[in-house]
């Protein structure tokens, strides 16, 4: 399936919004993640049962530090 990951284009047989971070080495248990499907946020307990579609859009957030 075909999906837009902050902005970039992916093809993938992902099925799962965990799935799908951990292809990406952002696990699901990692803190300091935020996850938006077609402008909505997923919440950390849902990551593991949200399926995904094709032509779905995910934004990937990860908090950094900094000063």
């Amino acid at each position: 399936m075909k999906l837009t990951i902050n902005g970039e284009e992916v093809e993938t047989d992902t099925e799962t919004l965990s799935t799908l971070l951990q292809k990406f080495d952002m696990s699901g248990s990692e803190k300091g993640i935020a996850v938006a499907v077609n402008d909505t946020v997923i919440t950390r307990d849902q990551w593991n049962s949200y399926q995904l579609n094709s032509d779905d859009h995910i934004e990937i957030i990860r908090a950094t530090q900094g000063g």
